[in-house]
């Protein structure tokens, strides 16, 4: 019986960690084998996710790149859910804030598909949107806020870049998320057309699930993101992720039968949600006759 080597996504993360590191300390894949005595075939493997890894090996490489001790303990901590056959990344564990782990996967993905029933979605947020959202989710200083409100609003850099080319883009809204007030009206007016705005981009498609709809095999799931990566050098291109968050860490899965399992719950989601056109108009409803006319309201008062 082959071994399970549990999931890929912890694998893949601390390969391009590694990988850049290395790139940083300026060796090549050869000179780094040859300094740590092992075969090219061995760094190529880490550096490509192929298996599950040992930690004595990344606190070997870490060593040679010269690598600070709280990311070197980090990534050895990583090392050791290598073999994990779900994975649960905890916020504020082993793994520090700044080493972000989704944005690592989001930035090299080439389709992103987003289901979302409470907010809008990160990718999509407005700066004032995504204070509001942080204000509740962080518990910290101002300072912890802003930066977290900062680092949100960088990851969408991702959908304006050149090079490479931005992935592609598609949500699914519960038409709850039009409808709860977020910082305001006017935040809330002002979110919704951004949506507008950004739904015209040739590479993103926003479309609206309604109330109307009913109970739903998406509504039972909830949020999630299915991420899909371009081929890589090897034969097999890398497995598509499913990602979900909570308040306090994230599940990552990639399992054959959980995937197929989400493409289902998309599959169904695609058969219910408005189409594109349809979405843009019942968003502009929502801000005329909600967002809008009760900014304009609170203003007369």
């Amino acid at each position: 019986m082959a071994e399970d080597v549990g999931s890929t996504v912890p694998r893949r993360q601390l390969g391009r960690a590694l990988r850049e590191l290395r790139t940083e300390a300026l060796m090549t894949l050869d000179g780094a084998a040859e300094a740590l005595r092992w075969s090219r075939q061995k760094v190529w493997r880490i550096e490509g996710g192929a298996g599950a890894v040992h930690g004595l090996d990344v606190r070997l490489m870490c060593e040679l790149y010269g690598v600070r001790r709280p990311l070197a303990d980090a990534l050895t901590a990583l090392a050791g859910e290598t073999r994990a056959k779900g994975w649960w990344h905890s916020y504020g564990g082993s793994i520090p804030r700044w080493y972000d782990l989704y944005a690592g996967l989001e930035a090299t993905a080439t389709r992103l598909r987003e289901h979302a029933t409470a907010l809008v979605p990160a990718l999509l947020q407005t700066r004032e949107y995504a204070t509001e959202v942080c204000q509740h989710r962080v518990a910290g200083t101002g300072d912890e806020r802003d930066c977290l409100v900062e680092a949100r609003l960088r990851r969408q850099d991702l959908l304006s870049r050149r090079l490479p080319p931005p992935p592609r883009l598609d949500v699914m809204l519960s038409e709850a998320v039009l409808l709860r007030v977020v910082g305001g009206a006017a935040t809330m007016a002002e979110q919704l057309r951004h949506l507008l705005t950004v739904g015209r981009l040739p590479h993103v498609t926003i479309r609206v699930a309604p109330l109307a709809a009913g109970l739903h095999a998406g509504a039972i799931a909830g949020a999630f993101v299915l991420l899909d990566f371009p081929p890589g050098s090897r034969i097999e291109s890398e497995p598509p992720v499913v990602y979900r968050e909570s308040l306090t860490g994230a599940l990552y899965l990639d399992r054959p039968a959980e995937l197929a399992a989400y493409e289902k719950i998309w599959a169904s989601l695609d058969t219910l949600a408005l189409d594109e056109e349809q979405s843009r108009r019942l968003i502009t409803k929502i801000i005329e006759e909600v967002h809008q006319a009760e900014w304009v309201s609170r203003a007369s008062r």
